[in-house]
């Protein structure tokens, strides 16, 4: 993960919390729409990132194999 996707993540779910908040303890359902788009905003994110580890692990070991 990069410094630039971590802060996305933390900036994702800092953004998400008023409507937690809302949702949950006000009840108000509205905020369940925003909440619901946090997440897939999240979901996108983790799939970038997976897919940013997997490149990484795969290049640290051809550079091992390569010496």
């Amino acid at each position: 993960m990069t410094p630039s996707q971590y802060q996305r993540f933390l900036d994702i779910l800092e953004a998400a919390k008023p409507d937690f908040e809302k949702f949950y303890d006000k009840e108000v359902n509205a905020a369940g729409g925003r909440v619901r788009k946090h997440l897939q905003e999240l979901a996108k994110l983790c799939k970038e990132v997976r897919t940013d580890v997997t490149a990484v692990k795969n290049a640290r070991q051809e550079a091992k194999a390569a010496k």
